[in-house]
């Protein structure tokens, strides 16, 4: 690849933060990642870095490039595995993201995952965007709602999550529990902000709820438990989540519409490394041992 020199310096400077960082995890001497830095931009005609007293920081444009470098490291590293019959070997970084509503659940399975396999680092990134694997912004997606349809994408179901109605019991207390879903216009709901989420259970809020009835929105879903666990309405919860505070009531049981299916999403271009096979083979054995 011409000037892959320049491009896999860049990616260390972006990675380590600073040239001296680079210079050692290149085994290189700091005038030559300046050098290759200046030349990369000289040849692109933008700035990858903003420079300050702390080290550099990737500009907009430097993070695109970096991406980029980062998944062709990947696979530069996998085929180098192959060739000098280390295939099996797992380290290294392991970019995963997820929902935020899944913290609780996915974080403490990566802690066990990286105890097996101590020479891997993760990064565990969480957030409703949808980080783009092709860009190489992370090596496996936990999803959940409708298939995920991007392109190269290799997509496997995780688990289904059983969804319920919840509601505090000061709220049942001063409201009392619906009666049906016709009751639902004399009750306060709390909801999602983002009116396009994919979660079916709440489409089926919005199609079923009157807006004005959505009294509580937010797009964090901790801010949403915390909401519907202080009274402000009802609520949709998980199972799992539900059981563990005395404070909430059951208002509907989990319906199979309402269940949040899980995928585990991979580009195909490093669907088949070492780390994230292993990954994904964890999270799967792990999601049949704990239901």
């Amino acid at each position: 690849m011409q000037n892959w020199d320049e491009v896999r310096t860049a990616y260390q400077v972006a990675r380590m933060g600073t040239v001296s960082g680079a210079a050692e995890a290149l085994g290189v001497h700091h005038a030559t990642v300046i050098r290759h830095i200046d030349a990369l931009e000289k040849r692109l005609g933008i700035k990858l870095f903003q420079r300050h007293a702390r080290g550099y920081t990737a500009t907009e444009a430097g993070e695109d490039l970096l991406r980029v470098a980062q998944a062709t490291e990947d696979q530069f590293s996998q085929l180098l595995s192959r060739i000098n019959g280390h295939g099996t070997d797992v380290s290294g970084d392991l970019v995963v993201t997820s929902v935020e509503a899944m913290t609780p659940r996915i974080a403490p399975m990566l802690v066990a995952f990286q105890k097996k396999h101590p020479g891997i680092v993760v990064r565990y990134l969480t957030g409703d965007r949808l980080f783009r694997l092709e860009y190489g912004e992370a090596h496996v997606a936990i999803r959940a709602g409708a298939a995920p349809e991007q392109p190269d994408n290799v997509v496997q179901p995780l688990t289904a999550q059983a969804v319920g109605l919840y509601a505090s019991r000061d709220y049942i207390a001063k409201h009392g529990v619906p009666k049906d879903t016709q009751d639902f216009s004399n009750h306060r709901f709390v909801g999602h902000d983002d009116t396009d989420t994919r979660a079916p259970f709440y489409k089926w809020l919005a199609t079923t709820v009157p807006p004005k009835n959505i009294v509580y929105r937010s797009d964090d879903a901790h801010a949403i438990f915390l909401a519907i666990r202080a009274g402000a309405g009802i609520g949709f919860l998980t199972e799992e989540d539900a059981a563990t505070h005395s404070e909430l009531v059951q208002v509907a049981p989990p319906r199979a519409e309402w269940a949040a299916q899980l995928w585990l999403v991979t580009h195909v271009d490093l669907h088949r490394t070492s780390k994230v096979q292993a990954l994904v083979k964890f999270l799967k054995a792990r999601i049949n041992e704990n239901g």
